[in-house]
């Protein structure tokens, strides 16, 4: 009878561990069906029972292994402690993960950028996984009352220790949830450094600048500089070109010219904004030309460059073309003729 009892508790466990494959296998080809919807929300489900799929069913068909071998009383117990704190263990995992999915998603959908704002999902996946650890000590036998207490002492040394660490640490939360800033924004500094933000995690702020370097910036330190934000509260941009024309020149033909170019140039730049109605402002007289404004607007900061580059060089070639005065620098020398002998 106990070999018949042994063969059965391991036909038993077999099984649960082949049916767990089997679901995981095919909860491996829904996930992969999941992938080409648009809502990311089947993902994570699916995710989340795949990796609950195997273990679990382990777990039962041991459990059920162990109530027909009849094992004694002390030996079933360890048994089923350690099962449990197997199950808690793969638990907390699966959902820590699924937790930091469900954050990522929803930053993506409020930021629509590439990279997430990792430093929630960091917090996220330590607060689940601390919660499931309380819990599988507390399923040991373990009093975690006690264990909070000294917790809580040394978390306030911790703190004194680590001042600086959780100085950055807040005050990247702080960026993110006021909104002001997130990932995906092209940002300048009141130091001068200005690029696209990439990440903020739990201690840095990493910008990407326009030649593709990595500028890191402490949290602390970013949230208390002046930050210009380029993309909020809209992303297109206004961006003024300043010309200046001589003094025999038409000014009403002057601003028409201009205008049918800065016009052209929205409509078929690429970068340029096509309904938006170009502006011209004249407001310098010099002493040797008339200067006025051109008033551009552009779908995002970089996009600044391509199109002033071709509105200058159509411009020029139309005010060539319309026989329109561009003034010259113009300068004097006073030569100084030799003292004559008296």
């Amino acid at each position: 009878m106990h070999w018949q009892r042994l063969v059965v508790a391991v036909a038993v466990t077999v099984a649960a561990a082949g049916t767990g494959l089997g679901l995981r296998a095919l909860l491996g080809r829904l996930a992969h069906r999941a992938g080409n919807t648009r809502w990311a929300w089947d993902d994570l489900f699916v995710r989340l029972l795949r990796d609950l799929a195997v273990v679990p069913c382990t777990v039962l068909g041991l459990w059920i292994s162990v109530l027909t071998l009849h094992l004694k009383p002390g030996i079933r117990t360890t048994t089923g402690r350690t099962l449990v704190a197997v199950l808690i263990l793969t638990i907390s995992i699966a959902i820590a993960r699924f937790a930091a999915g469900v954050v990522s998603s929803i930053a993506l959908a409020r930021s629509g950028v590439a990279q997430s704002a990792t430093i929630f999902v960091n917090i996220v996946r330590v607060v689940v996984v601390g919660i499931g650890a309380l819990i599988l000590l507390q399923s040991l036998g373990v009093s975690i009352t006690p264990l909070l207490t000294a917790l809580g002492v040394g978390g306030l040394a911790v703190a004194l220790a680590l001042q600086d660490t959780l100085a950055n640490l807040f005050a990247g939360v702080h960026i993110l949830a006021s909104r002001k800033v997130q990932p995906g924004d092209f940002v300048r500094l009141d130091s001068g450094q200005e690029g696209y933000i990439v990440d903020i995690n739990w201690r840095n702020t990493t910008i990407r600048q326009l030649p593709d370097n990595l500028v890191v910036v402490p949290n602390s330190r970013f949230a208390d500089a002046i930050v210009t934000n380029f993309h909020r509260p809209a992303q297109d941009m206004s961006i003024s070109v300043k010309v200046v024309i001589g003094y025999h020149s038409d000014l009403d033909h002057v601003e028409k010219v201009t205008l049918d170019v800065a016009q052209e140039v929205m409509a078929t730049v690429d970068g340029g904004v096509s309904d938006y109605e170009p502006s011209v402002r004249f407001n310098t007289l010099g002493e040797t030309s008339v200067g006025f404004s051109v008033n551009l607007r552009t779908r995002e900061f970089t996009d600044q460059y391509v199109v002033v580059h071709e509105f200058i060089k159509r411009l020029h070639r139309r005010f060539r073309d319309e026989g329109i005065d561009l003034p010259f620098p113009q300068g004097g020398i006073l030569l100084a003729s030799a003292a004559q002998p008296r």
